[in-house]
């Protein structure tokens, strides 16, 4: 039978299926809470422990809020479970290197504030994030008590896509964070994102109880100073788990058709009605999609946006398969020459 601190941890069934009872005795699984050059820290069964990487693990294979096993003999990390979730990020640059922010999340809290920092093209990427991984999106929106109008950034925030859902908060108000304990309650693990200065670190504050260095927003210019520089898993007051991750202000998404066709399903539906099924929403002919917009039944800065995100996600699925295909033929003509090699033919080549 499970522990029910690790059911508390956010342990199910999509991890119990990856072990054995004597794996589960021999080599306690345990839930990683932040990450080091050549060490982890983690919640398990027995308490928060401090666990080693063997030599052929590096910090930049796991992420917080990974499950992993452990080998109490040597104080190490044995090996990472197969994912629930995992949101990642393209790394700077071409290819397919993707940097990890954070795995087995249920909930993606998008924080954003009312004022400079919205930005409805920001919010999209944070929502295909989400949805390209099954992760549960929650728009939360801070700082209201600088504006007369926080009602008007959640319409905008709630119009980005269908059934997503924004909340407006003063995180410095106990009782309007408490709106959030929902998505924190016991077994459940929410991450926050967003850019820096927004709040993140006041809500982990507030929901954790756990002091963090903040730095208030600069009045001149409504421009926030982050004070997070890595990523952390924290037990939250009402029973679940909260992720807090570095303030980004550029969101590489990689392939997000999956995370695209449900951020704008609305868009992808009448899109279907365009006479060419290749309808670039240009010139073309009987476009469903202009048509929408000529009679104001679609936002035209909206269809813009998601045209420019779909630019974007075939020219990085198009770099994305040459990397993995010219890294196929690598791997393919190392074995050729190492078996040329064992042969003594290297001097062919």
């Amino acid at each position: 039978m499970v522990d029910s601190s690790l059911i508390a941890l956010g342990w199910s069934d999509h991890f119990d299926d990856q072990i054995t009872s004597d794996a589960f005795v021999n080599t306690p699984p345990a839930r990683i809470s932040d990450i080091y050059r050549k060490q982890i820290s983690a919640y398990s069964a027995a308490g928060e422990i401090t666990l080693d990487l063997p030599p052929s693990m590096s910090a930049g294979d796991l992420t917080v809020g990974d499950w992993i096993l452990t080998d109490p003999e040597t104080n190490r990390v044995l090996s990472v479970l197969d994912r629930h979730t995992l949101l990642q990020r393209q790394s700077a640059g071409a290819g397919i290197t993707r940097q990890l922010i954070s795995a087995n999340v249920d909930t993606l809290m998008i924080v954003s504030s009312c004022n400079d920092d919205f930005n409805l093209a920001r919010l999209e990427r944070y929502l295909i994030l989400a949805q390209s991984n099954d992760t549960q999106p929650l728009i939360v929106l801070t700082k209201i008590d600088l504006t007369d109008d926080s009602e008007t950034y959640r319409k905008q925030a709630e119009a980005l896509s269908p059934d997503v859902q924004a909340i407006t908060i003063n995180s410095k108000d106990p009782a309007s964070l408490d709106q959030l304990s929902p998505w924190v309650q016991a077994g459940k693990t929410a991450a926050l994102v967003g850019s820096s200065g927004v709040g993140k670190s006041t809500i982990l504050s507030g929901l954790t109880g756990i002091k963090v260095a903040t730095q208030g927003i600069r009045e001149d210019d409504s421009k926030g100073r982050h004070t997070t520089t890595a990523r952390s898993l924290r037990p939250a007051l009402a029973g679940g788990w909260l992720i807090d991750t570095p303030g980004v202000r550029s969101l590489g998404l990689g392939e997000s058709d999956e995370g695209l066709e449900r951020v704008f399903s609305d868009l992808t539906e009448i899109a279907h009605g365009c006479k060419f099924s290749d309808c670039k929403h240009e010139t073309e002919p009987k476009c469903a999609i202009r048509a929408a917009v000529d009679v104001g039944t679609l936002d035209g800065v909206r269809v813009e946006r998601w045209k420019k995100l779909l630019k974007e996600n075939e020219q990085n699925s198009k770099t994305i398969a040459k990397e993995r295909e010219r890294l196929s033929n690598l791997g393919r003509h190392s074995k050729s020459y190492a078996k040329k090699k064992r042969r003594g033919e290297d001097q062919e080549w």
